[in-house]
């Protein structure tokens, strides 16, 4: 089992990659200030109305402001979008209709959007119900996107192509912003259609975003990393200002589109968590990086390895049975400022197929940009840990994770 001491030497390997992630984070830092800046944000305009929200300045600066950041020509941030498979949701069911087919080109998605979906379960609502299809283009045995078959695969009957950014649920490490423009190049061949990307838990980890290099529409999490750990919910959709339009009129209705919805005092919260975001991110990946670098002293597969490219800030470790997976978990939560002295086990959690162990004792409920780790009870047992709003608080975590193995050896 590794000790403190190995801990410092892990460290010191790191320094290079750290100094790396310094450089990205200095890089987001300015991109956001700017954003802020660029609409001449001002105290007064965390004031908010009531009823309606007609005339919510706040609300109309937040949405300049994500526009102005990911360069789209328009945004919908909203705190009643509940999750961001709520966001996603709303996203495709916006952009398609009975009749239609969606192509995903990044293999099987999140588990949660196979309820959506309706390739699992018969949630009301999923979208087979409704007359949509569905298919997706296998990764290669790598993880990686099959580039070569992709311009033929969307070719055929697709109204609709999406791609997932983060590892979800799966074996694979998180595709860098150059891998998907590799795969808008390629589905542009044969497709001048709609590309949406989810891009939860992506945000800040490199210079570029995927709307900067031809993905139409992307949606993600405020209580993941956008949101810096002040956000208290809700969720964003960026792209043209004809598809924000479909978008906002899904969630509200045709002919309000935009134009209401409170947004509850939270405007200041949102846009102080965005400003913290970059540096919170780059805490996030240092954690992840220290925690795969010590697991694979132990032995155990990390995904992505400490060496490989990072995109999200997900880490996920194979531990291999059902019993280090419940350790791991139950260590996160002892070693959390909230909730530490709750004791996880795996439940029926809804969207999920598998039960799942969760690990999250932050400010947020379920804030993943915050310490948390999660899993579900199926072979091989990885543990999918995330977040952390300091580099000192992940490093205190994996101390005591490391304890809880070692007990129990």
């Amino acid at each position: 089992m590794v000790q403190i001491a190995d801990l410092m030497a892990i460290e010191g390997s790191l320094q290079e990659p750290f100094h790396a992630l310094d450089e990205i984070c200095l890089f987001n830092q300015e991109k956001v200030l700017k954003a802020l800046q660029s609409v001449r944000l001002a105290s007064t305009d965390f004031n908010w109305a009531t009823g309606y929200g007609y005339g919510d300045v706040g609300r109309e600066k937040v949405e300049a402001i994500y526009a102005a950041l990911f360069r789209t020509e328009d945004a919908l941030v909203r705190p009643n979008m509940v999750s961001g498979t709520h966001a996603i949701a709303l996203t495709i069911k916006a952009l398609t209709k009975a009749g239609d087919t969606i192509a995903s080109v990044s293999g099987s998605p999140y588990d949660t959007l196979h309820k959506v979906l309706g390739t699992a379960g018969n949630a009301p609502g999923n979208l087979k119900s409704e007359g949509i299809g569905y298919r997706e283009l296998p990764l290669k045995d790598d993880g990686a996107m099959d580039y070569e078959a992709i311009s033929d695969f969307v070719s055929r009957d697709t109204n609709l192509v999406i791609m997932q950014r983060s590892t979800g649920y799966s074996d694979r490490r998180a595709f860098t912003v150059d891998e998907i423009k590799r795969a808008v190049e390629e589905i542009r061949k044969n497709y001048d259609g709609i590309i949406f990307l989810d891009n939860c838990y992506g945000e800040f980890t490199e210079k570029i975003e995927p709307t900067e290099i031809g993905v139409d529409v992307m949606a993600g999490s405020l209580i993941k990393n956008p949101g810096g750990g002040l956000s208290l919910s809700g969720g964003y959709v960026v792209g043209s200002e004809e598809i924000i339009e479909r978008v906002a009129a899904e969630l509200t209705a045709p002919g309000i589109g935009k134009e209401c919805g409170l947004s509850f005092g939270q405007t200041r919260n949102t846009l102080m968590g965005l400003f913290l975001a970059p540096h919170r991110v780059a805490q996030c990946i240092k954690g992840a990086m220290l925690f795969a670098k010590t697991f694979e002293t132990m032995g155990y597969d990390c995904i992505p390895a400490s060496t490989d490219p990072r995109s999200d800030i997900v880490q996920s470790i194979a531990l291999e049975t059902p019993e280090n997976l419940v350790r791991f978990c139950r260590a996160i939560q002892a070693a959390s400022p909230v909730d530490s002295h709750v004791t996880p086990y795996p439940w029926d959690m809804p969207g999920y197929e598998d039960q799942v162990i969760m690990a999250a004792g932050g400010f947020i409920e379920g804030s993943s940009i915050e310490l948390s780790a999660d899993g579900p009870m199926r072979a091989p047992y990885r543990v999918y840990f995330q977040g952390g709003l300091t580099y000192e608080h992940i490093k205190l975590a994996l101390i005591q994770v490391l304890d809880a193995l070692d007990q129990e050896a």
